[in-house]
């Protein structure tokens, strides 16, 4: 096997763990201990928090959805110590009109010279309120 660069273990890592992050938990040893996290809806720091966020996804995406996929279209190095991920969250509501959500978005994770992850930043490509409205019956 290939010798992988601390960067490229990452994004390795990451592969395999972001396309099942609504089936199961991720690895959380390439997260430094004061990772800050921040989407359009929250921002917060520390691993314990970085930890809850996900078994938060986990529990919502069960109970309010009957699919739920995070489909990961890449992730790469993108400067040198940043990699960056593309992704697309879709899925069915658990609502007798099986409303269905889709969005875009990108993460943007920041590693440091500990060859951790300490940033970590969503970017989606609408509002979360736009998001929220997929869920209303449509007309």
């Amino acid at each position: 096997m290939e010798h992988q660069t601390p960067v490229q273990q990452i994004i390795t890592t990451l592969k395999q763990d972001l396309p099942t992050l609504f089936e199961k938990d991720i690895d959380y040893n390439i997260y430094s201990q004061d990772i800050y996290f921040q989407d359009p809806i929250s921002k917060f720091k520390y691993k314990f928090n970085y930890r809850i966020i996900f078994w938060t996804l986990r529990f919502h995406g069960k109970l309010f959805f009957t699919q739920l996929f995070f489909d990961l279209h890449e992730a790469e190095q993108s400067a040198e110590n940043i990699i960056l991920a593309k992704w697309t969250v879709r899925g069915v509501l658990r609502l007798p009109w099986k409303a269905k959500i889709l969005f875009n978005g990108y993460s943007t994770y920041k590693i440091n010279q500990d060859n951790l992850i300490y940033e970590h930043i969503d970017t989606w490509d609408r509002k979360p309120g736009e998001i929220l409205r997929q869920f209303l019956p449509q007309k």
